[in-house]
């Protein structure tokens, strides 16, 4: 049995954060500009090579998936080293006016053979620069803020979709363990469906400390529990909360669960025992956005 825990932090006076989504007015690092200018469709078509040579693996982290792809293109934080295309998704690329100068055409069995065993890469796989490192100073966060902080939750699949969720229902931010939790991979990224780019992605050595700091910015840590006596429609919250999830298979750890301000839970069926952490979040968030109007 596992719990999710949402961390809450007391209000406190001035606050700093890392880039943060569309919820804040302003951006230290803007992760939403305008997409870069591309040159024009005659151009680009004429750029157009065939490479029958594609080497057998990949080096570096790949992004794969038309969203993931396009998203990391629009974002002036990503540098573009190499873009892997079939010659159906380079027509969609540039109908958009988001096909680059430089660019391969590919074969989707040649991205099937180089990509991750069952990657779904709808004909298109990118390497990009690495985002830049962010910490929670880095962002000023709105006066209504909410940010998710995972305690050692592994799956790629499930961080992907949590950072979904945050993009979806405007959260300033996902921290994570930089430990006993995924790298922003392709996979991570396939997942977030273009979220990584939106949503800054904090990953932290320590995160009980990580959550002091949070509080001392005004957040209340509120952790997403079963065993909580409370629901989270039940409960006043205040104007910045740190959602605190824990790991899918053991909840929350003692030290994270112990420094939340307190906890609460999801209504669900005696007949379930928990929820998938993606799922938690999903549903804390969505609540959250009814109850804070920070959709």
């Amino acid at each position: 049995m596992f719990f999710f825990f949402i961390n809450v932090i007391k209000p406190f006076p001035g606050f700093v954060y890392f880039p943060v989504t569309a919820l804040m007015p302003k951006q230290k690092n803007s992760y939403r500009q305008p997409p870069r200018s591309y040159k024009s469709a005659a151009d680009a078509s004429s750029d157009m090579q065939k490479h029958n040579n594609v080497s057998a693996s990949l080096s570096g982290n790949w992004l794969f998936g038309y969203h993931p792809v396009t998203a990391a293109l629009k974002n002036p934080a990503r540098s573009l080293k190499r873009l892997l295309v079939t010659k159906e998704t380079a027509a969609e690329l540039n109908n958009e006016k988001l096909l680059p100068d430089a660019f391969e055409t590919v074969a989707r069995s040649d991205l099937d053979r180089i990509l991750p065993k069952g990657a779904v890469h709808q004909g298109i796989a990118a390497l990009f620069s690495a985002l830049p490192d962010i910490g929670i100073e880095d962002i000023d966060f709105p006066q209504k803020a909410v940010v998710v902080i995972l305690d050692q939750v592994t799956d790629p699949h499930n961080v992907g979709a949590v950072l979904r969720s945050a993009a979806a229902f405007d959260a300033s931010a996902v921290i994570l363990t930089d430990r006993n939790a995924p790298e922003a991979t392709g996979t991570l990224a396939k997942s977030a469906s273009g979220a990584l780019e939106l949503v800054p992605l904090i990953a932290v050595s320590n995160l009980t400390r990580a959550m002091k700091t949070l509080k001392e910015l005004g957040f209340w840590c509120v952790g997403l529990d079963g065993r909580a006596p409370s629901t989270l429609r039940e409960t006043s919250l205040p104007d910045k909360i740190a959602l605190v999830m824990g790991s899918e298979g053991f909840g929350l750890r003692r030290l994270t669960a112990e420094n939340c301000d307190y906890t609460v839970k999801l209504p669900i069926s005696e007949r379930v025992e928990s929820l998938n952490v993606s799922n938690a979040a999903a549903i804390a968030l969505y609540e959250m956005s009814l109850r804070k109007n920070i959709k």
